[in-house]
Parts: structure tokens; sequence; C-alpha cells
């Protein structure tokens, strides 16, 4: 029987991950890290969509330390989430140092514990925030690290790394949930579900990729197939 755990936010990218191994795998765990965030309705959101998804189990997680040793505008109410610019350069101050090091570290110890064999996780390369900790040359470093420290060959699976936004938003409903991750998922850095609050980084890629898949739905649909093989 093949199984899978699923690091599980309830936002977009992380729930069309969920939506797709749930297509792939007998079993299906879902881990959600509670680090004290600022929007931390994400929880809930995530606790929701695990049952109306229909995962095998959802595991939350206390890990506040992290909130101690991470200085964020997501883990900080005095530093100010900060609108969209697409002129800024450098890390911006949404970036939680170590969040993804831990987070897949803690999700592979689960994963040895209930005995699946992967670890999923929505970092994308293509459409990010420059956030080190989502690049492919990460992910496949602390993988090798994490087997080696396991003794157990655990594989990390980046079903949207390199994939846009757009085409994300075509996998979602290419599994006829498109509705659910546009109305019941939480990206927004405010905290605010579906829609957002419209002005954040988070909320801007998000409706941008709607908004070119709604436009170019062939298009984007032909390069989604293109890149993972679907049919």
């Amino acid at each position: 029987m093949s199984c899978a755990v699923v690091v599980f936010s309830g936002g977009q990218d992380s729930t069309t991950c969920l939506i797709q191994a749930l297509q792939q795998y007998d079993e299906v765990h879902c881990v959600t890290f509670d680090y004290g965030q600022r929007h931390r309705a994400e929880i809930d959101a995530a606790a929701e969509l695990t049952q109306r998804l229909g995962a095998r189990a959802h595991k939350i997680l206390n890990v506040e330390l992290l909130n101690q040793l991470a200085v964020s505008s997501l883990t900080r109410d005095s530093i100010p989430v900060p609108e969209y610019d697409e002129t800024s350069e450098g890390l911006p101050s949404t970036f939680v140092p170590g969040r993804n090091i831990l987070f897949l570290t803690l999700a592979s110890i689960y994963a040895y514990q209930v005995g699946a064999e992967s670890v999923i996780t929505g970092v994308c390369e293509t459409d990010f925030s420059g956030y080190p900790d989502c690049r492919d040359e990460f992910v496949k470093a602390l993988n090798q690290a994490v087997s080696l420290g396991l003794a157990r060959e655990i594989r990390f699976v980046t079903p949207l790394m390199w994939l846009n936004k757009a085409e994300t938003w075509a996998l979602a409903d290419y599994y006829h949930q498109l509705d659910t991750v546009k109305h019941h998922t939480l990206t927004c850095y405010n905290g605010i579900k579906g829609e957002g609050c419209g002005q954040c980084a988070a909320c801007h890629l998000r409706a941008q990729g709607l908004t070119q898949y709604q436009q170019n739905r062939a298009a984007v649909i032909a390069s989604l197939k293109s890149k993972t093989g679907l049919k």
C-alpha cells in the first residue's frame, strides 16, 4: 500500500498537492505546523480542508520554538506585512528563516512513523518570493541528508516546483477541484480566506495566476501536461 505525508498549510499550493496526492496514493496523511504564525486562521482552514477532501489523518504539530528564533512579518505583529511591489529586491520580510528545514525534517520523522515513502511539499521555484528554502537544490540536499539520518529512503516530492501559478490553478481544475481551492484555501499573508486581502504578494501572485489561466486556458493546460505528463 502506498502512503504519503503532505506538508499542509491550507493554502493554494499545499491544497493542490493534497488533491493530487489523494489520486496517487492509497493513504495520505497531512501535517500542519503551528509555529505561532501571524495568520493562524490557516490552521483552521487546513483542518477544514483535510476533512473536506478526505485525508487519512491530519496532525497539527506545535513548533512555536520557531517563532522565538525566526524574526519575520509572519511571526511578529510589529513587522508589517508588505504590499506587493514588483520592484522590491532581496529577501522579503515574509521569509521565515529555517521554516522549510524544520517542516520537512519533522514531516520526514512522521513519515517514518506511519510508514510513508513520500513527503510532499508545495514549494515552487518558478513563481516564488525569493525564499531560498523553496529551491529545488535545497530540497534535494535536505532529502539526501534526511534519508541518511533516518537510514531509510524517504522521497521528497515537489509537484509544483516547475509550475507557474496559472499551471497550479490548471492542476487543481484537472482534478475538478478549482472551486475548492478558490474559495476554501488561505494563501493571504494577512490571513483572509479565498481571494484574500488583494494587496500582499501572495494574493497578487494567486490572482494573477488565476487570471492567466482563465484567459489562456487551453495553452496553460497544454503547458501543464507537457511539464507533468498528465493525459
